[in-house]
């Protein structure tokens, strides 16, 4: 299994190339990937989003919060602050959902390097 970001997916929707893109394509064939949560809600928030493409997110796996969920994401979050990065409060949700999992994250945003460094988020591209 492994997750997009939604830079990457934004991308792929918009039909821009790239690795990411070419690796979310992969994936999507191969039936391997899972949607976060937060990507989920954000991919949803654009009020021009088809209802073709919807439907096709809602029918992919997705990663939500367990237990702890919470505290472990704000907890990740503080330890990048504290290295003086950025750590937006979307980003610190989508790499503490793909730690919880082991999941890889696919992704054009080079703001999860800090959460790479800080909890070794395993991220491509």
């Amino acid at each position: 299994m492994i997750a997009a970001d939604t830079s990457s997916w934004v991308a792929y929707l918009q039909g821009e190339t790239g690795a990411d893109v070419e690796l979310v394509d992969r994936a999507l064939a191969e039936s391997q990937l899972a949607l976060p949560a937060p990507v989920l809600a954000e991919l949803l928030s654009d009020p021009g989003i088809a209802p073709e493409v919807v439907a096709a997110l809602l029918e992919l796996p997705l990663l939500e919060p367990t237990p702890g969920f919470w505290a472990r994401a704000g907890r990740l979050r503080a330890a990048v602050l504290a290295q003086r990065r950025k750590a937006r409060l979307a980003d610190a949700l989508i790499a503490q959902l793909c730690l919880d999992r082991h999941v890889s994250l696919i992704t054009r945003d080079r703001d999860f390097r800090a959460f790479a460094e800080s909890a070794g988020l395993d991220f491509l591209v």
